[in-house]
Order: structure tokens, then C-alpha cells, then sequence
């Protein structure tokens, strides 16, 4: 989740009001890793783009905050979650159909919405030590259950007051919200009070399967405290992707991935600027797609997506801290950097799915943003034709 608020260039009616289908080429064949493979992703145009209205009330719920969705490939269903952290109502997820061929973008159509439940099977309430930040969710196609991560909280006042810890977690809920487990997480992802562990507003973003189902790919959306520093103009940061077996719940690897440093200085000087990881997904059995979203005050928002080979990477889950460099970390290269796409405007873009195949061979990559509850901004929805 991004806590900053941009009024963007274009209202978001403007975006509402587009009937258009956008089809222009956005990234010409990239150069491949070499060995040990060529790239996965050769070619990504534009499908087109809609906006979900601002303050839409579906079920007596307000929809926005979308910070992730999937596709349950049995029923073409879409599943988004909210990063509502039950302030205006319990934290939940929706269903949506999204009407999207070889010609375009035709529709986005909200069908149904349900909360997410406690161990106990109560709503989560809002400011509970136990309520959770949404942040991803995933299908799984094998029970149609549902993976879906909370990034935790870390406040931790000065002069003595006590302060909140909640850690970050992956749990499964079934279809109707819930609860079925929780996995548990390595101690390096836990938040703690010293500086070491996860920062506030930056733990777990993004979620992925595995290409075979049999793990699940948790993405820290920054640095840990004893990782090195956040990302900024000058440099970038290294954060963590952890694997968990979804048999046994349990953390079997982590890679480092090293985040691009902030693409602009923020105006004024000294006002918030960051980078991070906001979602990843598998391609194949090696290789993944990570979306960076960066944010820039008085310039905006940059939201890039990588692909990313896993194969040769060093296992960190045993390091306690990357600062000394001593390993090796994924390998990346850009797919594509949606400024590069005659889109209305980037905002606040932070889930990524797999859409439907199309006739043409190409697969569908289906995008959300975040529009943090802001009239400023706007729950778009891109659609892209990946080959």
C-alpha cells in the first residue's frame, strides 16, 4: 500500500468516459539473460484501460483500495482485494468479470463482494491488534481457495509509549472469505520494536504460486531494518522474496531481489519518494514477473514490471542481514515500463493477473491500482497482451 495521495493530470472521469480501445505497440523484443535461457516475455501491447467509478457502493461496501487481484481459471472470475483496513467496513474482497479479447478492454462489472474472517469466524474490527493490512490474494486453481497476505504494522513511538507490532502473515481462506490457515513465516519476517525486521508500509505486497502449485512466493515490498537502506534517487535497496511450501506452510527459500533506485527527485526537496515491490507472479517453472511501483512527490507515480530468473540465485533464508553483499540475487530485466503506454495516466497500480489466452497465442496481463479511497485518483484497470 501507498500512503500518498497524487492528484493526477487527468480527472478520473476522463478515464470513466474513454470508450476507446487502445492497441498500440509498447515494447519492441528485448534482449535476453543469455544462459541459461532465452526471455519468457518477447512482446507486451495495449489491450486498453477502465476505471471502476470513485466511492462505487456495492453490498453495502465502498469499493476501492485495490491493491491485488487474481483469476480463478475454472470460472473467469476475478478476485481483488481491498487494503481497507476495516475503517470503512470489514476487510474483504470482491469478485469482478472483466470482458477482455483480442480487440480490447470491453468492461470491468463488480458481481459480488465478502469479508475476510478470523480464526474465530468473526469480521476483522477496525485498530484491533489483530487487524489486517490486504494487501494480495491468489486463487488457487487446485482447491479454488484463496491465498492473501497483510502487510502488519509497526508504530514505535518515542519517549516509552508502547508500541504496535503486527506482523505481516499469508493466510488460506476459502471462497467465501473464511478462514482456513495461517503459513508460518520466517523470524526475519517478523516486526519487531529494534531495528531489524520488517519496516512499516513496506512487508509483504505481493504473492504468486508457483508454476507447479507447490509453493507459494511471498514478495517484501522493501528492505528489512538490517537489510541496508530504503531505495532513493541515489541508489537502490535489496529486499526479499520468500518461498513457502504450501504442504507444510513452512518457508523453504529466500532470494534477494535488488529494487531500481527512485526514478526522480521529489519536489519539494526532501518531501517522500520511494520504490518497491507491489506484486509477483510466475511464468514458468524459473522465471517470474515483478512489478515495481515508485512514487514521487510533485513528479508521480512510476510502475515498471520485470522479468525475473530465479535460477543461480543465492538462498538468503539463513542470512540474517544483506548489507555485506556476499551473494547472488535474482537476475531482472524490464518488460515494461508503463509510461512507455498511451495510457490516460499511471497511478497507483499494484495487482497483476494472468487473464485468459488469446486466439492470437498471446496471454492476457490484467492490472489494478490503488486509489486509496482518494477522488484524486482512480481503481484503474489495464489490460495487456503479453507473448
Amino acid at each position: 500500500m501507498l500512503r500518498r495521495v497524487l492528484p493526477t493530470a487527468l480527472a478520473a472521469t476522463a478515464v470513466v468516459t474513454a470508450t476507446g480501445v487502445l492497441t498500440a505497440t509498447a515494447v519492441a523484443e528485448p534482449e535476453g539473460f543469455g544462459p541459461p535461457g532465452s526471455p519468457a516475455v518477447r512482446h507486451v501491447r495495449l489491450l486498453g484501460e477502465r476505471a471502476i467509478p470513485h466511492g462505487l457502493e456495492f453490498g453495502g461496501t465502498t469499493v476501492g483500495g485495490l491493491s491485488g487481484l487474481d483469476r480463478d481459471p475454472r470460472t473467469g472470475e476475478y478476485y481483488l482485494i481491498s487494503d481497507d483496513r476495516s475503517d470503512r467496513q470489514p476487510a474483504r474482497v470482491y469478485t469482478a468479470r472483466i470482458d477482455v479479447d483480442a480487440r480490447g478492454l470491453r468492461d470491468v462489472r463488480i458481481t459480488g463482494t465478502r469479508p475476510l474472517r478470523r480464526p474465530d469466524g468473526t469480521t476483522f474490527p477496525p485498530k484491533a491488534s489483530d487487524t489486517p493490512d490486504p494487501e494480495a490474494i491468489r486463487v488457487d486453481p487446485a482447491d479454488g481457495t484463496l491465498y492473501w497476505t497483510s502487510e502488519g504494522d509497526r508504530i514505535v513511538p518515542t519517549g516509552g509509549a508502547a508500541p504496535t507490532l503486527i506482523d505481516p502473515f499469508v493466510r488460506q481462506a476459502r471462497r467465501d472469505g473464511t478462514h482456513v490457515r495461517e503459513l508460518r513465516l520466517p523470524d526475519n519476517l517478523r516486526m519487531s520494536a529494534e531495528e531489524r525486521g520488517p519496516r512499516r508500509n513496506a512487508a509483504l505486497e505481493g504473492l504468486a504460486l508457483t508454476a507447479d502449485g507447490r509453493q507459494l512466493v511471498a514478495a517484501m515490498e522493501g528492505p528489512l531494518h538490517q537489510d541496508g537502506q530504503e531505495p532513493s534517487p541515489r541508489q537502490g535497496a535489496m529486499t526479499r522474496l520468500t518461498f513457502l511450501d504450501k504442504r507444510t506452510g513452512r518457508a523453504v527459500r529466500q532470494l534477494a531481489y535488488p529494487v531500481e533506485p527512485v526514478f526522480a527527485e521529489p519536489r519539494p526537496a526532501g518531501a517522500f519518494a520511494n520504490n518497491g515491490v507491489v506484486e509477483v507472479l510466475a511464468v514458468d517453472r524459473h522465471r517470474y514477473l515483478v512489478m515495481e511501483r515508485s512514487f514521487v512527490t510533485g513528479v508521480g507515480n512510476r510502475v515498471r514490471v520485470y522479468e525475473v530468473d530465479a535460477r543461480g540465485a543465492t538462498d538468503v533464508l539463513g542470512r540474517q542481514s544483506l548489507a555485506d553483499g556476499r551473494f547472488r540475487p535474482v537476475r531482472k530485466r524490464l518488460v515494461v515500463d508503463l509510461a512507455d503506454l498511451p495510457l490516460s495516466t499511471v497511478d497507483n497500480v499494484e495487482g497483476m493477473a494472468w487473464g485468459p489466452t488469446l486466439p492470437t497465442g498471446e496471454r492476457v496481463l490484467v492490472l489494478v491500482s490503488d486509489d486509496n479511497f482518494a477522488a484524486t485518483q482512480v481503481s484503474q484497470v489495464v489490460a495487456l497482451a503479453v507473448r
